[in-house]
């Protein structure tokens, strides 16, 4: 059979997400014993202990399926954030929430309007659902959320709001979103990605997105890859109005959330010196980060997230692969249209310092161009 005939036409014009480099593959290729994974987000604290316990506990009933509509942990989540149950939907990771908006809400020709750079995945999934994706360049590394307003049309249906951005790790501010959503057209739909919420969420002017969820077009997602560091157990969550929740759930799939993730995740919200403890480490990170960026002369842009997009100048893939010859995997931007970025995360104190120590030497070689 000649599959080129029978694929979907926009299967074939998809670039996939390339997520960034495992640790073992690292190692294998590089013949290294000690690798430091710096691109992906993650906790460097590793998964919350509560969770930990919790899964250990849950093992013994994974012959079983889970519950569908993971009611105890919709229950856990409605507490801590004062939200009707119904409002809320649980995804496989937040990535399934942004397809499921996609299939519930967007026809073939519909727009949808996204920033340019952004979350990777807004594009592949708009696209993949048809959709005729509309880019507005971001303005000083920050959302342009008046332009993108500017762009709205009679077809628009659908505009995503990462927030903080990934890459830049820059955020909109509540003014920013409350002259956005002011008279709004009812039939658009707001997708608020708050995956770093837990970081940002003490910024005196950083918005409380789910004040708006009564105005009937606003969708909340947050995750609990992050800062709870469940980043494998593949769980997040949105919350929107009864309606919105209701649609999503109609396409959702029965199980698709399992057993040990909705016991780790439940776990893992009242883990209070947990998630204490990963602020804490981000916070001075970032610090040391400015610190030395600062030293070094490079741009870099300030970060409401546990990661930094710094300028290295020249070529940012001899950078990245000289890193990689270290044993210390960063995350290389030319796929956002940054080709002379590198985006790193906050590590440990030792994987921040070994990181400067070696852009230090690799920069002074002024063999990157």
């Amino acid at each position: 059979m000649n599959l080129e005939k029978v694929v979907r036409k926009v299967v074939s014009g998809i670039k996939p997400y390339t997520p960034g480099k495992p640790i073992e593959e690292v190692k294998r290729e590089y013949n290294l014993k000690n690798v430091y994974k710096m691109a992906s987000n993650e906790n460097p604290l590793g998964p919350s202990p509560l969770a930990v316990s919790a899964i250990k506990k849950s093992l013994a009933g994974i012959n079983l399926y889970p519950d569908g509509s993971c009611f105890y942990l919709k229950k856990a989540l409605s507490t801590k954030y004062k939200l009707n149950m119904e409002n809320l939907v649980i995804g496989n990771g937040s990535d399934e929430l942004i397809v499921l908006a996609l299939q519930a809400f967007i026809n073939s020709g519909d727009e949808v309007i996204i920033a340019e750079p952004t979350f990777l995945v807004y594009k592949l999934a708009a696209t993949l659902a048809e959709a005729k994706v509309i880019s507005v360049p971001l303005k000083n590394f920050q959302y342009d959320l008046a332009a993108m307003k500017a762009k709205i049309t009679s077809r628009t249906k659908m505009i995503f709001i990462a927030n903080p951005d990934n890459p830049t790790g820059s955020y909109v501010n509540n003014k920013q979103v409350a002259d956005f959503l002011k008279a709004l057209p009812k039939d658009i739909i707001v997708f608020f990605d708050e995956a770093y919420f837990e970081y940002a969420e003490n910024i005196k002017d950083y918005p409380n997105t789910m004040k708006y969820i009564s105005q009937g077009n606003i969708i909340v997602s947050r995750t609990f890859s992050k800062i709870y560091g469940l980043g494998g157990m593949r769980i997040g969550w949105a919350a929107a109005s009864k309606e919105i929740a209701g649609y999503l759930n109609q396409v959702r799939e029965p199980f698709n959330v399992n057993s040990l993730a909705q016991a780790g995740a439940i776990a893992a919200l009242n883990d209070k010196k947990h998630i204490a403890n990963s602020r804490k480490l981000v916070k001075q990170g970032l610090k040391f980060f400015d610190q030395e960026f600062r030293s070094m002369d490079l741009f870099f842009v300030p970060s409401a997230a546990n990661f930094v997009l710094v300028k290295v100048g020249g070529n940012s893939k001899i950078v990245y692969e000289k890193l990689l010859r270290k044993g210390i995997i960063v995350r290389e931007m030319t796929a956002w249209g940054l080709k002379d970025f590198i985006r790193i995360t906050i590590g440990n104190s030792k994987e921040n310092s070994l990181f400067i120590a070696e852009l230090k030497k690799i920069l002074k070689t002024k063999q990157i161009k």
